[in-house]
């Protein structure tokens, strides 16, 4: 769960921090906002750091980020604290190397949704297949003893009506597996964008 956390946030943090240091604001302060902020996992690991700042336990910024380091799971994530951490103890361009790792975030989520997209091409026909001619197929089933009533009875001999029922009940029940087992397939294919 946090991973998928972290990879929906990271992009509007990115772009947060940028817009906040382009305009002056200092590196604590801007951790400071996207910690009360609503990103999620990203605003607790923030607010956390700050707090720990605050009370002044566990070292420097330099030491919480490199703790926070530890604790991240996408790579995205991962790269942004190294690029902070890397900021506070070289005193590199910030600005300018969050920018293009937005601007890469942007390119990786156009792929994966992208890819996703692709990926879930065939479902929604597959889904009304499914769900319309497994039906209507297991419907003539049913009704097979009835048409072999009579005259074509003689012919063949048929099963018993409970167990033609019973095969029909079945695959009606098999056809809403598949279909949620298809369904849930696709959700969980889900880039989380």
């Amino acid at each position: 769960m946090r991973l998928l956390d972290e990879k929906r946030e990271l992009l509007y943090v990115i772009r947060t921090f940028d817009v906040l240091m382009s305009s002056g604001v200092g590196l604590e302060a801007a951790i400071h906002t996207i910690g009360q902020g609503g990103y999620g996992i990203i605003s607790e690991d923030f607010a956390g750091l700050m707090k720990r700042l605050r009370k002044g336990s566990g070292g420097g910024l330099d030491k919480q980020l490199k703790q926070l380091m530890k604790s991240a799971e996408s790579p995205g994530y991962k790269r942004l604290l190294n690029t902070l951490y890397t900021n506070v103890t070289q005193n590199t361009d910030l600005v300018e190397t969050l920018k293009k790792q937005g601007t890469r975030m942007e390119e990786e989520r156009s792929e994966a949704v992208e890819k996703y997209i692709e990926e879930l091409g065939g479902v929604p026909e597959t889904l009304l297949s499914i769900g319309m001619i497994g039906p209507i197929i297991l419907s003539i089933v049913g009704l097979v003893p009835q048409l072999m009533s009579g005259d074509l009875g003689s012919f063949m001999s048929l099963p018993d009506p409970a167990v033609i029922a019973g095969v029909v009940n079945m695959g009606l029940v098999m056809t809403l597996v598949a279909m949620f087992f298809i369904g849930l397939k696709a959700h969980t294919k889900d880039p989380g964008l």
